[in-house]
């Protein structure tokens, strides 16, 4: 059986629900918009105008389709009026007890045929369902917000779902221009199973003080790509439909790295919801507003009273790969005398032409001329020997990640280099105490990692020890924003701020494969328009390397000792078999 879906019905008009009733309007299909009284229906009214109108403004919609849009809409307060709906979509709030009520008074009203949908994140789909006297009939439908824009649509299917059902819904999602995914009826579905674990580690990061709201945000932003910050996010969702969401996940997975951090908990009971309550994480201009203001947390402009910058006039690298290469070319773009150190002629050669070839590439972009490029050059000197390094303000080392190597290293630049010079390592998991140990300088040894590639990529996350000096800190700080960075501030832990967040969160996703819960191109699709992300999980995976990603795993499981960071087993299969993503041709893809 194909259903004609020609009118539908939609329970509650709060922001998703009336981006909903939007998604089906645009799309011709006449819509019953229902709410629980004339007050919330005005609201509702008020949101599609808002949001119509916005469209109307930026000529993403003609006036002539704004307008008929707008008459296929008929506002209620009696569900009686769902009759003749072949389809009911409720988008009310995450409560079970209220969307059984419902759906077993719609089963009553509406014709044997309609499909009764739900737009739960969370709850159980198979629970809502048996409330009727047909629950073959329900399904999950769940857009993401905003609706009108993101294009993905989770159907779920639960045991007793009829076939037809979920393959009309299906084609429907398809009508309506989403990319729909099948799943079965699991907390979190695809999408925030993988995205609330993420959330809900930031907010533990945040509660344990180890960097501020600002810098894990931006942390996310700038080194992953990541349109919103999962604090900022978090805010936008709602902290209490986030908790309800985490609940509802660790209750029925009893994972816990799904149980909410008490902090939200507490926030949701201090009124602190978000956007919608004016505070959250951030404090907002008003309810419902978008703008954040200054708050008590704010970070205040420039440097630490007490504290006095070094003065950083020349910049020592060590290294010829990939990563020194970059930031050679960062430093001497910038203005700084930089001297480089690599282990042969050729290497030293090797770093020139690259760099010679990056620029070329910016030469014919118009982003560079000629002139500037050798201006840069002139700012350059490679060498061979560590000794040349012995007037540089800082050395940044960027060489191979094993720990006996650096060692030696820092040994060697505390003998050469001047005092005051600060020591910095480009580690992206080794802890840096264990470079500045060896040294006689500790609280000159600071972390300063930067993003592959480093003249693209604007984070850097500078990271202290426990014996790094404050104005070491405020220095390297501000050296990063006079090379047009972004300097994100933590202590010396595993994965520092960006690894700890993102591979738990790809570990998650290859477990979920592993279930056979989903396949990797549905996944990939769920967190990429779903979510909003630059790439899927896998597609990251294979990018960064399965033998790197597993290696960085296993530093977050030895870190912390938490059960949930153990490397999923399919990736250390991958591995053994020597499928380490795209370098070698086959990972979670065959390329």
């Amino acid at each position: 059986m194909s259903r004609e879906f020609t009118k539908v019905g939609v329970i509650g008009l709060g922001t998703m629900g009336v981006g909903i009733v939007e998604v089906f309007a645009r799309n011709g299909i006449d819509v019953v918009a229902m709410e629980v009284d004339d007050a919330a229906v005005e609201r509702g009214k008020g949101v599609l105008a808002k949001s119509t109108g916005r469209a109307l403004d930026r000529g993403k919609i003609a006036q002539e389709d704004h307008d008929a849009l707008h008459a296929r809409v008929t506002y209620t307060t009696d569900m009686g009026d769902f009759a003749d709906c072949q389809l009911v979509v409720e988008a009310v709030p995450e409560q079970l007890h209220l969307k059984k009520e419902l759906f077993g008074r719609l089963d009553t009203i509406v014709a044997p045929d309609a499909i009764l949908a739900t737009n739960t994140s969370s709850l159980p789909v198979t629970e809502i369902a048996v409330a009727t006297s047909n629950p073959k009939r329900v399904v999950g439908m769940h857009f993401f917000n905003p609706a009108p824009v993101l294009q993905f649509v989770e159907v779920i299917r639960t045991v007793i779902t009829a076939d037809d059902v979920f393959e009309d819904v299906k084609a429907l999602a398809e009508r309506l221009g989403k990319k729909p995914v099948i799943v079965g009826d699991k907390a979190g579905f695809i999408a925030n199973a993988l995205l609330f674990g993420y959330l809900n580690h930031a907010v533990a990061m945040y509660e344990s003080k180890y960097a501020t709201r600002e810098d894990i945000d931006a942390s996310m932003r700038f080194g992953c790509g990541y349109p919103m910050g999962p604090l900022a996010l978090l805010d936008l969702i709602g902290l209490d439909t986030a908790y309800e969401i985490l609940d509802t996940m660790y209750k029925q997975g009893r994972d816990r790295l799904h149980a909410p951090s008490p902090i939200i908990k507490q926030m949701v009971s201090a009124g602190l919801k978000g956007r919608k309550s004016g505070r959250g994480f951030y404090t907002y201009a008003a309810a419902g507003s978008p703008e954040v203001v200054a708050d008590a947390q704010t970070p205040a402009e420039g440097t630490r009273a007490g504290v006095e910058v070094r003065t950083i006039e020349s910049v020592g690298v060590i290294g010829s790969g990939t990563m020194a290469t970059g930031i050679v070319e960062v430093f001497a773009k910038a203005g700084y005398a930089v001297t480089f150190v690599a282990r042969g002629q050729d290497k030293v050669e090797g770093v020139l032409s690259a760099i010679a070839k990056s620029q070329a590439k910016m030469i014919e972009r118009g982003r560079l001329t000629q002139e500037e490029a050798d201006a840069i050059n002139g700012r350059i000197m490679g060498a061979t020997e560590r000794a040349a390094l012995g007037d540089v303000d800082i050395v940044v080392e960027a060489i191979a990640e094993d720990l006996a190597i650096k060692q030696d290293l820092f040994r060697d630049l505390d003998q050469i280099c001047k005092p005051g010079a600060i020591l910095a390592t480009t580690t992206s998991s080794l802890p840096i105490i264990d470079c500045a140990k060896v040294t006689s300088r500790p609280g000159d040894v600071i972390g300063m990692h930067f993003f592959n590639p480093a003249q693209i990529m604007k984070l850097v996350e500078v990271v202290h020890t426990v014996a790094t000096e404050p104005d070491v800190v405020a220095t390297v700080q501000n050296l990063c924003a006079s090379v047009g960075k972004v300097a994100v501030t933590c202590g010396d832990r595993s994965g520092f701020i960006v690894n700890a967040l993102l591979f738990p969160y790809l570990n998650d996703a290859i477990k979920m494969l592993e279930a056979n819960y989903a396949s990797a191109d549905d996944i990939d699709t769920a967190m990429k328009t779903g979510c909003g992300l630059p790439m899927g999980p896998f597609e990251l995976l294979d990018v960064v390397g399965l033998d790197v990603s597993l290696a960085i795993q296993k530093e977050l499981y030895l870190e912390f000792r938490e059960p949930g960071y153990a490397p999923a087993p399919l990736l250390e299969h991958l591995v053994t078999a020597g499928y380490l993503g795209r370098k070698t041709g086959r990972g979670f893809r065959t390329y």
